[in-house]
């Protein structure tokens, strides 16, 4: 059994994720913490989350918590998970960080704070997904040179960040797979008189709508033919259970940093 604290608990995914703590027979939630101006503030987790009382009081400051957890889960902004992280790596806690949009200095911060605890950082804790993300490598490795490589993502409105860290990581590995910089490569936005598509270039492009969970596209177009690999998440729960799944794994782990591919044994 092992102690989980989750951040951004009364979230979106916190939910989700707290209902799969409190459905796996080898986890416990131990804490759950917010943003102290969150009116959920004060509320027990599991009520907030639909599972009934837990006896797990959301709080507004990570510090007041955690003494007895194991892992913290964390699903938030990239500045809350950069100060939980230092949180972690005070108390030697292991990690799950399934936040998007860290980059830059964050990032680069976040990934060497991360090296010393065992943390699993990952844009998308989906199986699914990560086995899209094997597959596509693998295809671009074959066809990369003489077809057209696209990247379609499509999220709900009120996602943040575009695009997404899953379309990110998606052009990142085509972009190593055929030996291309993605800085260099990478097109975001195409509108009037562009001229003829690249040979080199990477589409990225991003659409936002109603309520979609997530879906990801990528597209191999050849002249006669197209390949396409679609995964859509029709919930949460797929991305709540696998980091669930990357807790359990990462506690058993020796210090660094992992990414889905390792828990999922892809690498």
């Amino acid at each position: 059994m092992i102690g989980v604290l989750v951040a951004g608990a009364a979230g979106r995914m916190g939910q989700r994720i707290i209902h799969m703590v409190n459905e796996n027979p080898e986890t416990e939630l131990i804490g759950a913490i917010e943003r102290p101006d969150h009116p959920s503030v004060g509320q027990d987790a599991g009520v907030v989350a639909g599972v009934g009382a837990l006896g797990v009081v959301i709080a507004g400051d990570i510090q007041s918590t955690g003494d007895q957890a194991d892992v913290l889960i964390d699903f938030t902004s990239p500045e809350a998970t950069l100060k939980n992280l230092r949180f972690a790596v005070s108390k030697r806690l292991g990690m799950v960080i399934g936040t998007t949009g860290i980059a830059g200095d964050t990032l680069r911060e976040v990934e060497s704070l991360a090296r010393e605890i065992r943390c699993v950082l990952a844009p998308n804790m989906s199986m699914g997904v990560n086995v899209m993300f094997k597959i596509a490598g693998e295809v671009a490795r074959i066809l990369g040179k003489d077809y057209d490589m696209e990247i379609l993502e499509v999220h709900h409105r009120l996602k943040k960040d575009a695009p997404s860290g899953t379309a990110m990581r998606l052009a990142r590995i085509l972009a190593d797979a055929s030996n291309r910089d993605l800085e260099k490569v990478g097109v975001y936005q195409r509108k009037g008189m562009i001229g003829e598509r690249t040979r080199e270039e990477i589409g990225i492009q991003t659409w936002r709508a109603g309520d979609i969970t997530g879906e990801h596209t990528v597209m191999f177009g050849g002249i006669g033919e197209r390949l396409e690999l679609i995964h859509r998440a029709h919930n949460r729960d797929n991305f709540a259970r696998g980091a669930v799944r990357a807790a359990l794994w990462v506690v058993q782990q020796p210090e660094g940093l992992y990414d889905m591919q390792d828990v999922l044994g892809l690498t």
